[in-house]
């Protein structure tokens, strides 16, 4: 796959995620929750101080059919700042998955 065309499939999940994360969270504005420019270093959306009270996730956005699972779990981590991980990742004709830490799951559906 060439360069250009391995960046489309990836920004391509970055803008489904922002996507639904500004259908989730009507109240934001657009601005709020913006995709990062791919091949720049950091978390994959950029989320205004305002979505992140709301939103304290940092996403990291991984669209590839072999993909080194601990190496971008690693990624998520490195780019989180003061945002919990998250992975989100998929490939050709599969779902989309989400991947977190197990405490930070069992505290979702607590």
């Amino acid at each position: 796959m060439r360069v250009k065309s391995v960046k489309a499939k990836g920004r391509r999940l970055q803008n489904m995620l922002r996507d639904a994360l500004r259908t989730a969270f009507p109240k934001l504005h657009e601005d709020d929750i913006k995709s990062q420019t791919m091949g720049m270093s950091g978390m994959d959306i950029v989320l205004s101080p305002k979505a992140r009270k709301s939103i304290p996730y940092s996403f990291e956005c991984k669209n590839k059919e072999r993909m080194d699972l601990w190496k971008s779990l690693q990624q998520a981590e490195d780019n989180a700042g003061d945002g919990t991980p998250v992975l989100v990742m998929k490939r050709n004709n599969s779902k989309t998955y989400a991947v977190i830490e197990l405490d930070q799951f069992i505290g979702l559906i607590k």
